[in-house]
């Protein structure tokens, strides 16, 4: 449902009571005599308290914390507390479980105990009520229909959403099993889940997640399971601007507080939003059977038995360049045509009689809708079950 989130509390929302946890001491955003921190590049002045990575290698999973003094608006000094976290690390130990809303008491409570042993108080209506400036709503799906994770990355390698969604640059990295959307706001993020935590195995710089060295013994369990394949899909959207603007667009105008912004019902709205914006940069000339060209052309006249044999050659010849190259390549060969060369074969292809053949996105928006958390212990009991009657 949702992975990690910020949570930015204003002065007044909360109380330090060991300065010295953090770096530089807090002490000296309260006390003048004590002297002056460096001002940053803004003017501002931050100290922070972050999880070590032997507290992460021994299971223990801590928020990281920046303590901002800052000028506002108002031209007057104002000191924030920023507490960036996993929620299912918090709760679990790990983000391959999922969250469900029945979970929100025990959240605030964990991170209200937590937060205290790292010198900060918070009430708990704080914490309820907290302003959120980012937030990453996540869903792990698992792959029953044989497919694997690359699958998904080869065709969202073949679009050209950039403009569609405003993004500005798209990666698709660790040797392939991983594929990015970026903006200055937000980012989609697809990626396959078990070889993520192979590659933090071999360096968390590798790896699309942060803190998993908490998590590694995953590995182990799930690459246990076969065939076991689990695709994450993550919207990240890191502005407090942006949330406001998603949220308007899904129909849920509310004040993205904690309390709010832990929603189920949001989450999916959210996700099944993004997947519909890539579904439908998706060229329908793709949606056809291409094995070869022949069984290409064959299925196409008989789907389109009107269309003049010319535009079908057009097809089949545009069919042929958009699985080798994609979109991207195929708009960038022929740029010297214009742009509306490209709207004018889109609009071809929109108007071709729809295949029976199920969207590469069915089984994401199918597991999407129902929103039904993936859990790890659910999956050990079915490998059990597995050794017990094989």
């Amino acid at each position: 449902m949702i992975d990690t989130i910020v949570l930015t509390l204003k002065t007044g929302m909360f109380t330090i009571l060991d300065h010295d946890k953090f770096s530089p001491s807090t002490k000296g955003l309260y006390d003048a005599s004590i002297g002056y921190y460096r001002l940053g590049g803004r003017s501002n002045i931050t100290c922070k308290q972050n999880p070590t990575p032997n507290e992460l290698k021994q299971g223990v999973y801590k928020p990281r914390l920046t303590v901002t003094k800052r000028i506002n608006r108002e031209r007057n000094f104002e000191i924030t507390l920023k507490i960036e976290f996993s929620i299912p690390k918090l709760l679990y130990g790990n983000n391959f479980d999922e969250l469900t809303e029945a979970d929100f008491p025990a959240v605030i409570q964990k991170l209200k105990i937590i937060l205290r042993e790292m010198g900060v108080y918070i009430l708990e209506q704080h914490l309820i009520d907290a302003p959120v400036s980012s937030v990453h709503y996540s869903k792990n799906i698992a792959l029953t229909d044989y497919t694997t994770p690359y699958t998904y990355f080869s065709q969202l390698n073949k679009l050209n959403i950039n403009k569609r969604l405003d993004t500005n640059r798209t990666d698709f990295r660790n040797e392939g099993h991983s594929f990015k959307y970026r903006a200055n706001s937000f980012e989609i993020v697809f990626y396959d889940k078990i070889k993520d935590l192979e590659q933090a195995k071999i360096s968390e710089k590798r790896a699309e997640e942060e803190d998993n060295a908490l998590q590694l013994n995953l590995f182990d369990v799930l690459t246990k399971q076969k065939p076991l394949e689990v695709l994450r899909v993550e919207i990240r959207l890191n502005r407090r601007q942006k949330i406001n603007q998603i949220l308007k667009k899904i129909g849920k105008e509310v004040e993205p507080t904690f309390t709010n912004i832990f929603s189920q019902d949001t989450a999916k709205k959210v996700l099944l939003h993004y997947i519909s914006e890539i579904e439908e940069a998706y060229p329908p000339l793709l949606t056809y059977q291409y094995d070869s060209p022949k069984k290409f052309f064959s299925g196409f006249i008989r789907a389109n038995h009107t269309t003049k044999l010319t535009q079908a050659l057009k097809m089949l010849g545009l069919r042929v360049l958009l699985d080798e190259i994609g979109v991207r390549e195929f708009r960038e060969m022929t740029k010297h045509y214009g742009s509306s060369a490209w709207y004018s074969l889109n609009k071809e292809m929109k108007a071709l009689t729809k295949t029976d053949e199920p969207s590469v996105f069915s089984l994401l928006k199918e597991q999407v809708n129902k929103f039904e958390p993936l859990k790890l212990l659910a999956i050990q009991d079915k490998m059990l079950n597995n050794v017990k009657y094989n």
